[in-house]
């Protein structure tokens, strides 16, 4: 078991042009080098386990993560099969997939683009009001943004006291400043509702996450709330929403998730999140490896959302992870 002690000399801060830039076949990294500020910054945690801890508890520890890896091997299996029928299905020149889009350009295999489906009236009214939002930047001069930054504080910490927009205490919940409004850059103002709606939907997986409650915990650990913008912005990336219509087969999948949640792209959010940490834990990671985590979290993500049977955020594997 690592402890937390004697890390506040390191200073390295990680670059943005990172964040989520997975070199996959399947996944799309354009735009990712065009931001030029880390969103994922320097943080020091302590220890949040006592030396005294008691028998009972480590027992509990150990089949929480012995449960948590069974549980990501086992979707990982099931994501991979699916990928390997899907492979198959597009390795045949004679067959014509119904249930998958069909690559638009053969000869780009590291960046495959399908023909997007026509998509009903209400699909195009919700993706065009999710990107809607998704293009509002945060801004701290906003009567309504500061009153977004305060309830996340009450539900985070619900029995403290509101500290001012400038504090240092914003650091506990990991912030890399006394202010937050300089950490959210490309997250924009829906990485902020993304983390208010996971208080709000799935607390305990929330408050679980905040306090590093699962498993063995690094050194150095990820700073909470800069890690939920870096996976807003990991999941726009990735299901290509930037552009008019999504055409990656991920972004593609998501439509028909949207058709049927409208919440869908927080909901997936909070599995993201929580997928991020437990890939975290499997794999021991400490503070500087987390780019590498959100990668992989991003590469089983699409793997997920490949299944076949997929046609909500529930039916992914990994929202079992979840618990309210």
């Amino acid at each position: 078991m690592r402890s937390g002690t004697g890390i506040g000399t390191v200073r390295r801060r990680l670059h943005h042009s990172d964040v989520g830039g997975i070199r996959n076949e399947n996944y799309e990294t354009s735009g990712l080098d065009g931001l030029d500020e880390p969103l994922l910054g320097k943080r020091d945690y302590d220890d949040k386990h006592s030396e005294g801890k008691v028998m009972e508890e480590i027992w509990d520890d150990e089949r929480k993560k012995e449960q948590l890896h069974w549980t990501l091997l086992f979707s990982n299996l099931i994501a991979q099969w699916a990928q390997w029928i899907a492979n198959l299905v597009f390795g045949s020149g004679s067959f014509i997939v119904r249930h998958l889009p069909l690559l638009s350009n053969t000869k780009n295999r590291s960046n495959p683009k399908f023909i997007v489906p026509t998509l009903s009236p209400l699909q195009e009214e919700r993706l065009r009001n999710l990107q809607q939002r998704l293009g509002v930047p945060f801004d701290g001069s906003r009567v309504d943004h500061q009153d977004a930054l305060k309830l996340l504080w009450r539900l985070a910490y619900p029995n403290r006291e509101l500290p001012p927009l400038k504090s240092e205490l914003w650091k506990d919940m990991g912030w890399q400043g006394p202010d937050p409004s300089t950490d959210f850059r490309g997250g924009g103002f829906i990485s902020l509702e993304n983390l208010i709606f996971f208080a709000k939907k799935y607390p305990e997986s929330f408050q679980r996450l905040l306090h590093k409650q699962d498993g063995n915990r690094a050194d150095w650990e990820y700073p909470f709330a800069v890690a939920g913008i870096n996976i807003s912005f990991m999941l726009t990336q990735m299901l290509d929403l930037q552009s008019g219509k999504p055409s990656s087969l991920a972004g593609i999948r998501f439509l028909k998730l949207l058709g049927e949640d409208e919440m869908a792209f927080d909901d997936l959010y909070c599995v993201a999140f929580q997928m991020m940490d437990a890939q975290w834990l499997v794999k021991r990671a400490s503070y500087m490896e987390f780019n590498d985590v959100l990668k992989s979290t991003s590469t089983q993500l699409e793997r997920e959302l490949s299944l076949e049977d997929v046609s909500s955020v529930k039916d992914l594997p990994a929202y079992n992870l979840l618990r309210r």
